[in-house]
Parts: structure tokens; sequence; C-alpha cells
């Protein structure tokens, strides 16, 4: 039989939490497959990758694996974290551990990040937000990571208003929002859709007043507890939650 204390024992380790990791699973909103992910940042295992220590561009979620390995880490769920020019620099702002190494854009111009109004994906030290980005440059929060992108699929719980519900340009979409527990939800179309489609997937299924398109050309998920390793062109900035290696 076993004695009180062990049992004592058993019951604390049970209810101490494990390494924190996001919750993916496959939903459909309107009839559209998606996948959707969330993470509690106050677990503080979200960062973002885009380097190897050598100065190298990661560009994978294998080579992410590899890096993450030699520090006896492991990622527990990944996505590709904003857009890139050829050389896979960061368009816009982008922030790792605290070190700017791209300024923010908040001019318009040509694509989807000039559509204004775009935004700043910020994760601080126990919280996470999505800044529009003239908020963010009048009142510049402390972010540990950051990545700018654009457009804003939902700003202050509407919709951005150049979203129109016949738009016919349908892809394989990506983005984040945060909702008002401070939950961080991150999801991926698993067929083409368009961009109100995708806004409202934010709205009203996610409930995050606040969301900031990824991208729509690579668009890539990893999410183990799925089976799921996206492959294809190389990424610039990635999101990853992270917890102890297996051994």
């Amino acid at each position: 039989m076993m004695r009180a204390e062990s049992l004592v024992a058993v019951i604390a380790f049970m209810l101490v939490p494990g390494p924190a990791k996001a919750a993916c699973s496959e939903t459909t909103f309107d009839d559209i497959p998606f996948t959707v992910c969330s993470v509690d940042p106050g677990q503080k295992d979200l960062r973002l990758f885009r380097l190897d220590p050598d100065g190298a561009i990661l560009g994978s979620f294998e080579r992410l694996e590899a890096m993450l390995a030699d520090r006896d880490l492991r990622p527990t769920f990944a996505m590709n974290a904003g857009m890139y020019h050829l050389d896979r620099d960061p368009v816009g702002l982008y922030i790792e551990n605290g070190q700017q190494q791209q300024r923010e854009i908040a001019s318009d111009g040509p694509g989807n990040f000039g559509l204004l109004p775009n935004g700043v994906f910020c994760i601080a030290e126990h919280s996470a937000r999505v800044i529009e980005t003239l908020a963010y440059q009048a009142n510049r929060a402390d972010c540990s990571f950051a990545t700018q992108s654009g457009p804003m699929l939902v700003i202050d719980g509407a919709l951005h208003p150049r979203f129109l519900p016949d738009g016919t340009s349908r892809k394989i979409r990506n983005g984040v929002g945060v909702d008002d527990a401070g939950k961080v939800w991150f999801a991926i179309s698993d067929a083409p859709v368009n961009f109100h489609e995708f806004a409202r997937l934010f709205r009203d299924r996610l409930n995050t007043p606040n969301a900031l398109f990824l991208d729509g050309d690579v668009s890539r998920l990893y999410a183990p507890d799925l089976g799921r390793n996206d492959g294809g062109w190389p990424m610039g900035p990635i999101v990853a939650t992270v917890a102890p290696l297996d051994r």
C-alpha cells in the first residue's frame, strides 16, 4: 500500500505544469479547414528565431531543431513569422533576444506588407500583443522579441477596411492574434482562403480583437503532436515554443 507521504508526492508531481507547448488542433470555420495553435505566453517559452550561432539564416524547421538540440531544447510548435526580402532579411521591425535587427516601416507601399494598417507581434517577458504599427511607434512596447508584418487582419475588433467578402485572391495563409485573456492564437489555413475569410476566423472564432497576417506565399507549420512538419521554400523569421529536450 502506498505511504501517505508518497501519495502526496505523486499528487504534487501531477500538479506541476509540464513543459509549456502550443496546443494545436484542426478545425473548420465556414466550411474551410484550418489548423489553430494556442500558446500561453506566461510560460515564457515563446520566441523568435532567424539566425544560427554562426550568423547563418536558419530557414527551416529542421535547422531550428538541430540548433535547439545543441542547447538541450526542442521546438514543440513553430511557424513562419513574417515577411522577408530575397536574402531572407526581415522586411520590417525585427527584434530577437532584445536586440533590434531591423527597424519598423510605417509608410504604405506595395504588396500585403504595405497595405496599411500593418502591425507588430510583440513578445514580452510574460505576455504578447499584436500592435498596429503607428500605435507601436507612439508608445514603444518593451518587446524581447518582435516581428512586423501586414496587413493587420483585425484592428480593435474590426476587420481591415480593405478586405472584401468576395475577394478573389485565395492562398494558404497564416497569422497570429491575441485574445482578451492574453492567450496567443496562431492559425494556418489548410485550403486557400481570402483575407476576409481569414480575418473572420480570428475575430469570430478565436475572439482576438487584434490579429496580424504573417504570410500567404510561404506558410508553414511545425506541430509534432499532429505529425505535421511542413516543408517548402526557405523561410525568414520563425516563431516557436521550446521545451527541454527529451533524453
